[in-house]
């Protein structure tokens, strides 16, 4: 079984890798399509040019790597917006999607401590809901999963989301070894701090904030996405 988890950047989608690695039944792949879309965008991500050397760009092999089939659950984390709008789309029904949705305001402050925000898609909103039309519209099954509800109910949301791909739970995934993995790519040296030293999912904290101005076209566009899909919460089923 293939799993597609469809997220954006700082949006808990790490974590949820960590607990599923910890499943004796799976294995992971940690954002397929980065230096292919590094190569094609020429994005000045941190580690751009290490990350285009060591990984794989060719999209045929990409796309035949994450559709093969296997006799393990292959949990696959991806960042939406990896999936340019030329790049085929019609493989992903081959697997499970999953959509792991965070509230932007959140997403957003957290992404400016470290990159550079150009525009909307940087955070995957965009890319996602495309990609969420895309299953929606093949009448493949679909899953919703908003990362402050991970954060603060793990074993419930767990439990919904391995009952609605027909697996079952284990309280191994509930929490992980401290450390680095093999698993993780070489990106972990600047985005994987927080998890690297985590055991377990943290819970979200609400805190007092304000958008910067000049980045409120964006907010609004990426809240507008966020409020669509949230109506599919797996917490409401």
């Amino acid at each position: 079984m293939n799993i597609y988890m469809w997220s954006g950047p700082r949006n808990l989608s790490t974590a949820l890798m960590r607990s599923f690695e910890n499943r004796e039944d799976t294995k992971v792949w940690d954002e397929p399509f980065y230096a292919y879309y590094l190569k094609e965008t020429k994005k000045n991500h941190p580690l751009a040019n290490e990350i285009i050397n060591k990984y794989e760009t060719n999209l045929d092999k990409i796309i035949n790597s994450v559709t093969k089939e296997n006799d393990f659950i292959y949990f696959q984390k991806h960042m939406s917006h990896h999936i340019l709008n030329k790049i085929p789309i019609n493989w992903i029904k081959k697997g499970v999607n999953c959509f792991l949705i965070r509230h932007p305001k959140d997403v957003l402050l957290s992404y400016i401590q470290k990159n550079d925000l150009i525009e909307s898609n940087d955070l995957g909103y965009p890319a996602q809901l495309r990609l969420f039309n895309y299953v929606k519209n093949s009448n493949n099954k679909i899953l919703v999963i908003d990362a402050k509800d991970l954060s603060a109910n793990p074993e419930i949301i767990l439990k919904k989301i391995c009952k609605k791909i027909n697996i079952s739970f284990t309280k191994r995934m509930l929490n992980w070894p401290k450390g680095r993995r093999n698993s993780d790519g070489i990106w972990e040296k600047i985005w994987y701090k927080n998890v690297k030293s985590s055991t377990s999912f943290n819970k979200i904290l609400n805190k007092e904030y304000e958008i910067p101005k000049k980045y409120n076209h964006i907010y609004n566009e990426c809240l507008k996405i966020y409020d669509q899909l949230k109506i599919y919460n797996i917490i409401n089923e």
